[in-house]
């Protein structure tokens, strides 16, 4: 395994001055989806320790829990210097009626902001970002950080005020956002921050991963890459990679995340944990070097992953990339 005792570097997300480690830990898992919440003592204690570590960026978002996670690390920020850590969270979905639903009017995203900074004990928010589209609100009317936007979003975002990062999956498990959606944030100087850049934990612990998913909240009980036949020939990939990580004499998912972590020092990665050994081999990840052609490599590896990114239902429900109405349309209340 690759040491985790180099210092994690510094990256600059966007034009607006914001500076972070090259790794965020996400919090999600420690409060919802991944199963029952965990433990607050224990939660907190790996907050503290990532910190201490050099991973200063956390990322949350009022819809984890809902709400118990932005809690959880309001309680763990009155145990480290506030001016050493920086804090992302998002606000966007709701749920009604046991559904997801997007909401991004200026009124809603004020009343947000201020529940959130109460919950965290904060009197500033270092990054926030609408976690999903609003698909009946023009984007200029919302215009934050963003979270699974479509380019022609992104550009009119950036174009009121500029966006300081865009959230959005990146990892050798789901690579659609290449395309388009990275080039543009590059040409407007936006941040790009990954978000489960070990696919969902499936580079990380390998096929044994479908062990985990068990329980009802956890949403990769009905992601497409982990059901039947996808499944199955995902586990090609994971083997390749593996194979790819004994040679260099890292993990599969240190080789994963320095995949991502190496295309460019734009990309501010979150790979989330709820456990510090997992927290530990995942700063290794920074240690991890690779050459052209291995990436090249890891990229054909990738090609061999099948299954979509969401399943159908939460696709309809702006949870890809969406674009939003013209400004021409909007008519506040």
């Amino acid at each position: 395994m690759a040491s985790a005792k180099k210092a994690v570097p510094r990256r600059k997300l966007g034009s607006q001055g914001l500076d972070v480690s090259a790794l965020v830990l996400g919090c999600m898992g420690m409060s919802w989806s991944l199963g029952h919440p965990k433990p607050e003592p224990e939660m907190i204690k790996l907050i503290h320790h990532a910190v201490d570590s050099g991973v200063t960026f956390l990322d949350t978002s009022d819809f984890y829990g809902p709400h118990t996670n932005e809690i959880l690390i309001g309680k763990a920020l009155k145990g480290v210097m506030r001016e050493n850590v920086q804090v992302a969270t998002k606000f966007g979905v709701r749920v009604e009626d046991g559904k997801p639903v997007m909401q991004g009017d200026p009124a809603y995203v004020r009343a947000c902001c201020e529940a959130s900074l109460k919950r965290l004990e904060i009197d500033c928010i270092d990054l926030y970002y609408i976690h999903r589209i609003d698909t009946s609100v023009p984007i200029e009317v919302t215009y934050v950080g963003l979270s699974e936007a479509s380019p022609d979003t992104i550009r009119r975002a950036h174009a009121v005020h500029p966006i300081t990062a865009v959230q959005q999956e990146w990892s050798l498990w789901t690579r659609d956002s290449e395309e388009e959606l990275i080039p543009t944030c590059r040409e407007l100087g936006i941040g790009i921050v990954p978000y489960s850049p070990l696919g969902q934990g499936f580079f990380a612990v390998g096929p044994k991963v479908a062990e985990s998913v068990t329980t009802e909240n956890d949403y990769r009980r009905i992601a497409p890459k982990f059901q039947g036949e996808n499944f199955e020939y995902n586990k090609t990939a994971y083997e390749r990679v593996k194979e790819m990580a004994e040679k260099k004499g890292c993990t599969p998912s240190q080789l994963a995340l320095a995949w991502v972590l190496h295309h460019d020092n734009d990309v501010v990665p979150i790979p989330g944990t709820t456990k510090t050994e997992n927290f530990n081999e995942n700063v290794g990840a920074v240690s991890v070097s690779l050459t052209p052609q291995e990436m090249a490599e890891l990229g054909t590896i990738a090609s061999l992953v099948k299954g979509d990114k969401y399943p159908e239902v939460y696709m309809k429900k702006s949870w890809k990339y969406a674009n939003t109405p013209p400004l021409s349309s909007w008519k506040s209340s």
